[in-house]
């Protein structure tokens, strides 16, 4: 991301740094240097969304082995996350289903607590305990 981000900027400066401008014609009403660089910064935000798409690409372009396998468990932790989730028909505007789609599991440990706490969720919209 920072490097496309680089690039995106510096190319803007390049080609928004080379144009003849005259400072008594605006654009839009507003300053050419001003807008010049609002889209110098415009170049940059290009870029740095542009960074990821670039860089996973040539990650999997480097790393062509090892992509099926990394597809595969993904796969395969995807189809976990969805058999052990809870349904979500069981949320109430008060009680939301704890991370449905297992965003913040980052690690084992994340993913035990994860299934920890969907089981207890579970436990307690399906079984209620019952107050005397």
């Amino acid at each position: 991301m920072i490097p496309s981000s680089l690039v995106g900027f510096s190319s803007g400066i390049l080609y928004f740094g080379s144009l003849e401008t005259d400072p008594l014609k605006p654009i839009f009403g507003f300053d050419p240097f001003m807008v010049y660089g609002f889209l110098t910064l415009g170049c940059l935000g290009a870029g740095a969304l542009a960074g990821p798409t670039i860089g996973g690409g040539l990650w999997r372009f480097t790393h062509r082995n090892q992509v099926d396998l990394i597809d595969e468990k993904e796969k395969e932790f995807l189809s976990r996350i969805a058999k052990n989730r809870v349904d979500v028909s069981l949320q109430t505007a008060t009680a939301p289903v704890p991370d449905y789609y297992g965003e913040r599991i980052g690690s084992l440990h994340q993913y035990r607590q994860w299934l920890r706490d969907q089981n207890k969720y579970r436990r307690k919209v399906v079984l209620p305990e019952k107050e005397d």
